[in-house]
């Protein structure tokens, strides 16, 4: 249970013996899933493409083969506390109200499965507080197809390893929809459907956001950089959020995003001027195809010493709308942006930077 609902069910202990009907009604509701109507639209798919840093590949998902199926809340926290190699837990239709936390770790031979049609949703009930789910120190999982809404963070994970994120729709978050951070490495976001973030604070409001801030890092990481290394965002469809649709952190190391479109339409402009900000290194940014920004398409950053650095872009569109640039790097510093890029409706042009010729 969350500090945000652990807060409001004490209030109610001491509500006169009349009203105990009402917070048993209430508890009821908490644990049994509501009829959830007609499903979230879910967006195609993408395939993860090859590339020097290949990090992990996507991998099926059979929820017919399921060993666990469950219906509430109380059987979902369960299920998540006793899985084990091989568990392949499946949501039955319905609201789940709650927040939810997954700590076992599966093998690569015998990964661990949660998985549901877009009408099984996970509800946070309030956008100012809590994770809906919060991975935290998992490994191997595989997790597919559902629907996750009203939390302040939507999916977080914290060292968490070779895990595939797939097929969720992500809505109605208070900051930022899907975060890797505390040294979560070689993780696959794929085929997602995010959507409308930022309803706490529009500066929070990221879709896909990997590592963790240098100020931050004492808080996170033990004063150290956030090394979360090879992740791979692949084939999202991310629009209507307040921040960047995908910011990469200082300190996170040789990750793809490749094959998504991003619809800017809803940036903030004084909170994000760009669909992606990379601020790692040898990051590699290709096919993705953006519409409507504030500023620029995409962007490098060295906000820290040593990073910012190496970072190739490949095979993207830009429709900016705007006026910037398609491609801004705030320093040469070994990024490359490829004449294979296009941009278009762009106040200053292609790229800050001469493109260079595609890599052999």
């Amino acid at each position: 249970m969350s500090r945000c609902r652990t807060a409001v069910i004490a209030v109610a202990i001491v509500l006169p013996v009349t009203a105990i009907v009402v917070v048993l009604v209430v508890v009821a509701a908490l644990t049994t899933p509501r009829s959830a109507g007609p499903p979230p639209t879910t967006g195609e798919s993408g395939a993860a493409s090859a590339s020097p840093q290949p990090g992990p590949e996507a991998g099926g998902i059979e929820c017919a083969e399921a060993t666990v199926v469950v219906a509430t809340t109380s059987e979902l926290q369960e299920a998540l506390d006793a899985a084990e190699p091989g568990t392949s837990i499946r949501l039955q239709p319905g609201v789940y109200p709650g927040e939810f936390t997954v700590t076992a770790r599966g093998t690569a031979d015998a990964p661990i499965r949660l998985c549901g049609a877009p009408d099984a949703i996970l509800d946070g009930g309030r956008v100012d507080c809590g994770y809906v789910l919060h991975l935290d120190g998992a490994s191997h999982w595989h997790i597919a197809g559902f629907s996750i809404r009203n939390g302040q963070k939507g999916l977080m994970a914290d060292g968490v390893t070779h895990t595939t994120i797939e097929g969720l729709t992500v809505s109605e978050i208070g900051d930022e929809a899907i975060h890797l951070r505390a040294h979560s490495t070689d993780n696959l976001v794929i085929g997602n459907v995010i959507r409308d973030t930022g309803k706490r604070r529009a500066k929070f409001g990221e879709g896909v956001y990997i590592g963790t801030a240098e100020s931050n890092w004492c808080d996170v990481t033990d004063c150290e950089p956030d090394r979360s290394d090879r992740n791979a965002i692949v084939g999202n469809r991310i629009s209507a959020t307040t921040a960047e649709s995908v910011d990469v952190k200082e300190g996170t190391t040789g990750g793809r995003v490749e094959d998504n479109v991003f619809d800017g339409a809803q940036l903030v402009e004084d909170d994000a001027d760009s669909w992606v900000d990379i601020k790692g290194n040898d990051w590699l940014i290709r096919g993705n195809t953006g519409t409507a920004s504030p500023g620029d398409g995409y962007q490098t950053h060295e906000i820290l010493d040593g990073w910012g650095r190496g970072n190739v872009f490949r095979d993207n569109v830009a429709d900016v709308d705007g006026p910037g640039y398609g491609y801004a790097v705030t320093a040469r510093l070994g990024n490359v942006v490829e004449c294979s890029n296009s941009a278009s409706n762009v106040g200053e042009g292609l790229s800050n930077v001469d493109c260079s010729p595609a890599a052999p």
